[in-house]
């Protein structure tokens, strides 16, 4: 009889691949295409989710008879999706990033289907919590992944794909929920996660069976995590609250702060204390991740405060309809994934990476400037040529902030340096869309509790001006900070083989460590 042909292990991708001098897998651009595909389906769930609600919020308010609860749903997701980013980098860091991130998908999908069936408002608030504990370990694993099989040198032309899915839903995000808001029910803003979802974990589960697995002996800090997670959420609060529930300057407010500091610096202490904690040390001393990440937290701020922001200018001030406002955000967003996509080719074959998006932060400041001066003067054509080349400038920045970040640090610590990066990111941009309602609100004399949406559909164009005026001065003020810091980023080599291999339309894309899962 013939021997029964012996099959390779499906969890062993190793076995069908070819191996270099050192041993380890190569992986080709298709191969790596699949799994990049895998995190887009990945990533378009928890960026979708945090558009397609907003148009929503009031057909669900009039549902459950509560408007003034209509914040936390937005809230809610926020602060759970924030506070675990950095968690789920250190966990895919202990346990491998596969098992991670199928157990984020399976918790947002578990979340939205709790928010599909939930009886009441304070059962929907809950739900959205545990659907930004799934949401929150997306984007920071889907990086974390990218650097596990893509050399840095190389990892740029990926970072495209990146910014595309988020350019997609941030702009169709809105008018999909809008419509299924209007023409079908609401919950299905949220039902239409699950079968995207099964998709996502099906994609992903196969996909990055090719990612290998480093098994290593890790202790998880659980006392430190707590702490930068409570420390996190409270100044969330703070954010999210002040100058809508409770005036800046209230007890409240200031006692959400004074607990945001004190457990801010207990997990200092805990940093010190910890054999092995949280966040590692040498990751926070790393010059390269500090100015890395303030420079992205810089950049994201800005272009999230002008997602949130500029279609309400576009209404108020140049009285666009809701869904030309919507429209009229493309140039910014598209142009954001265009100058990401370009400047991450250009990283594969340039020695001087930072240059360009030192160019495009500056443009992007002078384009804001131009704004602020003119808010109201403006053709309607030239409002969108200035939003395009502050998208373009934007989006130069956060392939170089990211890629740089990840190339200053081990293997070991990739999970944790790039989730504690999207941390940061998230954060800033909270404080940063607080900064700007606070300008808004102020500029129109609204008192704490009132909406800025209705304050600035009641107000004059005269006040309308002055008060856009201060939220553009604002951004680039932001963008400055930002470019300071990128200034101050160290332009070391980056790893990887040289961009005429990388080119070649038949070489491996990168070669990862062969190693048991």
């Amino acid at each position: 009889m013939n021997p029964r042909p012996q099959h390779p292990h499906p969890h062993k991708p190793a076995k069908a691949h070819a191996k270099d001098g050192a041993g380890r897998v190569v992986l080709s651009h298709p191969e790596i295409l699949r799994i990049i595909f895998g995190l887009m389906l990945s990533m378009f769930l928890g960026a979708l989710d945090q558009t397609i609600v907003a148009t929503a919020l009031p057909t669900i308010g009039r549902h459950f008879n509560d408007l003034g609860n209509l914040a936390w749903i937005v809230t809610a997701y926020l602060l759970t999706g924030t506070a675990v980013t950095p968690l789920y980098g250190k966990l895919s860091d202990v346990y491998g990033r596969r098992v991670i991130m199928l157990t984020a998908i399976g918790l947002f999908i578990a979340g939205s289907v709790a928010c599909a069936l939930s009886p009441s408002m304070g059962a929907l608030i809950f739900a959205r919590a545990l659907q930004g504990a799934g949401g929150g370990g997306l984007m920071a694993l889907a990086q974390t992944i990218i650097a596990d099989v893509v050399s840095p040198r190389e990892r740029g032309r990926y970072q495209g794909y990146i910014a595309a899915v988020f350019a997609t839903s941030s702009v169709g995000g809105p008018v999909l929920g809008g419509f299924l808001t209007e023409h079908f029910d609401w919950s299905l803003i949220f039902w239409i996660n699950v079968p995207v979802g099964l998709i996502a974990l099906g994609v992903t589960s196969q996909s990055l069976k090719l990612v290998p697995y480093h098994p290593r002996k890790h202790r998880l800090d659980v006392i430190g995590a707590l702490l930068m997670i409570s420390a996190s959420v409270a100044l969330l609060l703070a954010l999210s609250w002040g100058g809508r529930e409770y005036a800046w300057i209230s007890v409240e407010i200031g006692a959400l702060f004074l607990l945001s500091a004190v457990l801010w610096i207990l997990f200092a202490w805990r940093l010190a204390a910890a054999a092995e904690p949280f966040l590692p040390l040498s990751v926070l001393g790393n010059p390269v991740v500090r100015s890395a990440a303030l420079t992205g937290a810089c950049t994201m701020g800005a272009l999230v405060g002008m997602t949130i922001f500029v279609p309400l200018y576009f209404e108020v001030v140049l009285h666009l309809s809701a869904s030309q406002s919507g429209l009229a955000l493309i140039p910014l967003m598209a142009s954001s994934v265009l100058g990401s996509t370009i400047v991450g080719r250009l990283m594969m074959r340039v020695t001087h990476y930072k240059r360009v998006p030192l160019l495009g932060s500056t443009v992007a400041i002078l384009a804001l400037g131009s704004l602020a001066i003119w808010p109201a003067a403006m053709p309607m054509w030239l409002v969108l040529v200035m939003l395009a080349v502050i998208g373009s400038g934007l989006g130069t920045v956060f392939p170089v902030s990211t890629v740089c970040l990840q190339n200053s640090v081990p293997h070991a610590q990739m999970g944790i340096a790039t989730g504690a990066a999207n941390f940061f990111r998230a954060l800033f941009s909270s404080l940063v869309v607080a900064i700007l309602g606070a300008i808004v609100l102020g500029g129109l004399g609204g008192e704490t509790g009132a909406a800025v949406e209705t304050l600035a559909r009641s107000a004059s164009v005269d006040v309308l001006v002055v008060a856009f005026r201060f939220v553009f001065l604002a951004c680039a003020l932001v963008l400055a900070f930002g470019m300071a810091f990128l200034i101050a980023l160290e332009e070391r080599p980056l790893q990887g083989p040289p961009s005429a291999a990388a080119e070649a339309p038949t070489a491996p894309a990168t070669s990862i460590p062969n190693v048991a899962r």
